[in-house]
């Protein structure tokens, strides 16, 4: 398949990268600083600030792409709209380019976030022990409001854009190794779910790529 990847010089961005290419998959990524990257098979396209990126800027990138796949995020607060307006970039690149498919990783406290969107979401998400629900979530979501409601606006605007999407709610990142061993929730978070490694949630994007259940479809996950 021909993948794009936006993020690609981040943490499940890069997992994303080498998983694609150990597939044998034609992989295009975009990135801030291309020297990242160097001596990796990909084609690379440069792409300087993706928060004031227009759709013009990204097409090349998509162009012909069976699938693109972001691991756009906000790395702390001061960050926060790099996911919600580059997304929005890359939906408008997407769909005047003619390319359908499209996987995006977001967080398992913003099926509880309201967002312009979804101003009345749940209160609790049906996946969520209680020391989750009523201990971890509210700290962090208080410490990080900022990055959950910019990945709220992105799921927003991904629910709105009309393509196949699909988008992956992951718990808590890690950096261990790859295991495959993950578990999976449909619409909801994965209950007793606290961690799950970068390169879990890369395979978990790739896979979806191969399951049309998964369209238009909220995946949560941990391990």
């Amino acid at each position: 398949m021909k993948l794009t990847v936006f993020g690609a010089g981040g943490g499940v961005g890069r997992q994303l990268l080498a998983q694609s290419l150990a597939q044998g998959h034609d992989v295009t990524a975009v990135v801030r600083d291309p020297a990242r990257l160097d001596g990796l098979p990909v084609r690379l396209v440069p792409v300087a600030d993706l928060t004031t990126a227009e759709a013009g800027d990204l097409r090349p990138a998509v162009e012909g792409a069976d699938a693109v796949l972001s691991a756009l995020g906000p790395p702390n607060n001061a960050a926060a709209g790099v996911a919600s307006r580059g997304t929005k970039a890359i939906l408008a690149a997407m769909e005047a380019a003619g390319a359908r498919r499209l996987v995006v990783v977001s967080a398992a406290p913003v099926g509880t976030t309201p967002s312009p969107g979804r101003p009345n979401p749940p209160r609790h998400d049906p996946g969520d022990g209680p020391f989750l629900r009523y201990v971890v979530y509210p700290l962090v979501k208080a410490a990080l409001r900022p990055q959950y409601l910019d990945l709220a606006v992105m799921e927003d605007a991904v629910r709105d854009s009309g393509l196949d999407w699909t988008v992956v709610r992951p718990v808590q990142l890690t950096d261990k190794p790859l295991t495959g061993a993950y578990r999976t929730a449909v619409g909801q978070n994965v209950p007793g779910g606290r961690y799950v490694s970068r390169a879990d949630v890369a395979h978990a994007m790739l896979a979806a790529l191969g399951r049309p259940e998964t369209v238009r479809q909220v995946i949560g996950m941990a391990d």
